[in-house]
């Protein structure tokens, strides 16, 4: 009986929770789209030291700037292969010299042995940053 009551405030609740399309990329730009392992979680935070709105590309003019992604990824603790997991949240930075106008590129965060990192690639799937400043909690 009550559930028919609820039910209009639930509905604005729920589709709060659906994903907006990402925005047009502007050829005037450089495109970054992120990449992680599934179940891992990896979304953009900083440009240039500026909070980002949104979390899942960046989008910025031709140039160098600085990239600051968060990653989330489970790790195990405790005895040998059967430890509880943990969660881990790292902040990783890439900074790149030569972004282009209409250029898309990919940003892809992995862990590895406890170890979280990045790598900024171009279209041509060759490397061209790295990240230079991580840190890990806990």
């Amino acid at each position: 009986m009550r559930l028919p009551l609820l039910l209009p405030l639930l509905v604005p609740l729920l589709s709060a929770c659906v994903s907006t399309p990402l925005p047009e990329h502007d050829p005037k730009q450089a495109w970054v789209d992120l990449s992680a392992v599934p179940g891992k979680t990896i979304l953009a935070e900083r440009l240039d030291g500026q909070r980002l709105e949104d979390g899942r590309y960046f989008q910025m003019p031709p140039g160098r700037h600085e990239l600051l992604i968060r990653y989330d990824y489970e790790i195990s603790r405790g005895g040998g292969a059967f430890g509880e997991p943990q969660d881990r949240m790292c902040y990783l930075t890439v900074r790149y010299d030569t972004f282009t106008a209409g250029q898309r590129y990919v940003l892809q965060a992995q862990d590895i042995a406890l170890q979280a990192s990045a790598r900024l690639f171009d279209l041509q799937k060759n490397i061209v940053a790295e990240d230079q400043n991580i840190t890990c909690l806990p």
